[in-house]
């Protein structure tokens, strides 16, 4: 049986040869039907989710419509891709909403570019489709100075006062949020064995997910070595038996809630998500590759596009907000 570390060192090249295999098996006079079936295993090894995958291959398929599904990759250009775009807008007879519109633009423009980066393909012919942007709002990430007054405020939580007993599981709770970016889910799935202490100086959280489906999503984070000495006041105030936080979610939704209120933060400013926004744009700050960050969050390619480029906004505009304070 294959080993862990064997999967972990081979995996990778044992996925790209099978992918190469497929990929040489298509040629310009393929058809799109046969494309997409080599196009649907490529995105299950490449990690693509569940739901992208479905969405991406339905894009295809209502290509086919359009086009033929027998009609060869090679006779598809530019001006085909143009007026099938224009069909699904105007002549389809069927509501397409902007995000629709905008998912099946980077639909054709990751199968036919993965066409084209794997040779089947001499030219890419969605590279100059017609794209219309689709703005969606920037998250409510705190700003630093938020997250600084919210460390203060649960650190003094840490070590108690006369009116209150030492509670070390909020610093816990917020400070592991803003070092892994992991999501409430993850968070809640946490186990004390899936935190390895192993080597002191470099402690890491393996995120783990029980559905063999969503196997691609586990990864390996770093922590900080002196969390661990929180951890293990945590782990003498409340004996968790199981999982690492022994309440509901809605508790720990609660206890950012209570952080941010005692900290005069507005109400929701300290949620899951904000916060996995601003373990994101610490990472950007600190100029870490992207490709780690991206990895780190746990999305796939196409999912990391739209991240990306909002973090790069929630940046400029941080530094814009800068240049105006006196």
């Amino acid at each position: 049986m294959e080993s862990t570390g064997q999967r972990e060192l081979f995996g990778d090249q044992i996925s790209s040869h099978e992918g190469d295999q497929r990929t040489s098996m298509l040629s310009r006079d393929s058809s799109l039907q046969a494309a997409l079936g080599t196009f649907e295993r490529h995105m299950q090894d490449e990690g693509f989710s569940i739901n992208t995958v479905k969405a991406f291959a339905s894009d295809i398929r209502l290509l086919g419509r359009y086009m033929g599904i027998g009609t060869p990759i090679g006779e598809i250009g530019t001006k085909n891709l143009n007026d099938y775009l224009h069909w699904l807008t105007h002549e389809r007879g069927v509501p397409c909403s902007p995000k629709s519109y905008a998912r099946r633009v980077t639909t054709l423009k990751v199968f036919f570019g993965w066409l084209h980066e794997s040779g089947v393909l001499a030219q890419d012919p969605s590279v100059a489709v017609i794209q219309q942007s689709v703005s969606s709002p920037l998250p409510e990430a705190p700003q630093l100075g938020d997250v600084q007054r919210a460390v203060e405020v649960a650190a003094a939580w840490r070590v108690g006062d006369s009116e209150r007993k030492p509670d070390a599981r909020p610093y816990l709770l917020l400070t592991l949020l803003l070092k892994t970016g992991i999501k409430k889910g993850e968070a809640m799935a946490i186990v004390p064995n899936h935190i390895d202490a192993g080597d002191p100086d470099h402690p890491v959280l393996y995120v783990r997910y029980a559905n063999p489906r969503l196997r691609y999503k586990e990864r390996k984070l770093p922590l900080d070595p002196a969390w661990m000495e929180v951890l293990a006041e945590y782990l003498s105030q409340y004996h968790p038996t199981d999982t690492l936080f022994t309440c509901t979610a809605r508790n720990l939704e609660y206890i950012l809630h209570d952080i941010a209120d005692a900290a005069d933060l507005p109400p929701g400013v300290l949620s899951f998500e904000n916060l996995r926004w601003a373990s994101a744009l610490q990472d950007w700050r600190d100029e870490v590759e992207h490709d780690d960050i991206r990895q780190k969050l746990g999305l796939s390619k196409i999912a990391w596009r739209e991240t990306k480029t909002k973090l790069r906004r929630l940046i400029e505009r941080e530094q814009f907000e800068s240049q105006l304070a006196p």
